[in-house]
């Protein structure tokens, strides 16, 4: 403040610096690479870390195709003047298949530089998609009650006929009917568990024990017979969960996959963690980026997802198994989101093998 023949004259405060280009490269919410006229990576921003599920940290300075293969025929089509492939699938480091609209621009004045942009083609859904997953959730769901409930409910009919009948008691008959109520009741139960909002418990915790717990429940159960690897980050610091949820989602995971294995000669799954420095993102509409660098993957050596349902395995009552319900993975989900975290599925190369991944990641830990 200052007076001016005895005015008071209160200072407009300074403006505050608008954000560098950095800031904005930074904030993009379309992956970007920019390559160097070496064809080597000189940035990449946070969405293209997401996407690709590397550091800026890791990539910069090595080879663009050793990183990034482009679509097949983009060495035929690409002329100087920029190459542009909409919805391609391309692979990523350790083999990771994306699908994506693939642009390549170069940058004016400065020869042999170019900038890449991934847009992630999964994610493009308007109202109509969205409608059109309603759609097949309402179906499943009816479709689902109706098979799970109506074959139970004859049977506890068919044994109260026969109880009226034979006008005696019959522990045969009445124990059918319990279980089978019982089994009605256990599928409301887990329908149930989508609409709890209760939030969780997240407490710092060392994932390690839980991980042991889950994979010798595995063993000694549902995974008798195969081989559950570890390949763990023994630097892992703590992670912020809810221990009980998180059990779950691993249990529910290693379950699928060795579902998955069912009749495979040399079935095998493996149980990983890893530090992933400099990953962030947003783990739901309206809410803002946020680290996640601690990853917890169950990988197995299966045939995947049937392709025509890979990008839907986390909608409810989206299921590639015969008896399957739908209803696993999107609880998955919904426990890992609660944790503040995300989820995804991919299908990755190593030498001539393919195997299936699920990998989460998750908030560390305040120190």
């Amino acid at each position: 403040m200052a007076f001016a023949r005895g005015r008071l004259i209160r200072k407009k405060p300074a403006p505050m610096p608008g954000p560098g280009f950095a800031d904005l490269f930074a904030a993009l919410p379309v992956a970007v690479l920019v390559i160097d006229p070496d064809g080597r990576i000189a940035h990449a921003n946070a969405a293209c870390e997401l996407l690709l599920n590397h550091s800026e940290t890791a990539m910069a300075g090595q080879p663009y195709d050793t990183v990034l293969l482009p679509p097949d025929d983009y060495a035929d089509r690409r002329d100087g003047h920029g190459f542009a492939a909409y919805d391609v699938e391309i692979e990523a480091i350790r083999g990771q298949r994306i699908r994506v609209d693939f642009v390549e621009t170069p940058v004016a004045d400065h020869p042999g530089w170019r900038i890449v942009t991934l847009h992630h083609a999964p994610r493009r859904t308007g109202h109509g998609a969205d409608r059109a997953a309603g759609a097949r959730a309402a179906v499943g769901a009816a479709a689902m009650l109706a098979h799970e409930i109506k074959n139970p409910l004859s049977g506890i009919r068919g044994a109260a006929q026969l109880l009226g009948m034979g006008g005696g008691d019959s522990p045969e008959l009445t124990q059918l009917i319990t279980t089978e109520v019982d089994r009605i009741a256990a599928l409301i139960d887990r329908m149930q568990d989508f609409t709890d909002t209760r939030p969780l418990k997240l407490t710092p915790t060392n994932v390690y024990p839980l991980l042991d717990h889950a994979r010798r429940v595995a063993l000694t159960g549902f995974a008798r017979g195969m081989v559950v690897e570890e390949r763990f980050d023994p630097s892992l610091p703590g992670v912020l969960i809810d221990p009980d949820a998180f059990l779950q989602v691993l249990l529910n995971l290693l379950k699928n996959a060795a579902e998955a294995l069912d009749g495979l000669a040399q079935p095998r799954i493996t149980l990983g963690t890893a530090y992933r420095h400099g990953m962030s993102a947003s783990t739901g509409q309206g809410r803002p980026r946020q680290p996640l660098p601690i990853e917890i993957s169950v990988t197995d050596n299966g045939p995947g997802a049937p392709a025509d349902i890979a990008e839907h395995l986390f909608e409810p009552f989206v299921s590639g198994k015969p008896e399957g319900k739908g209803l696993g993975l999107p609880l998955v989900e919904k426990l890992v989101s609660d944790m503040g975290g995300i989820i995804q599925y991919a299908r990755e190369r190593t030498g001539h093998s393919e195997s299936t991944v699920f990998r989460i990641l998750l908030p560390r830990a305040p120190k």
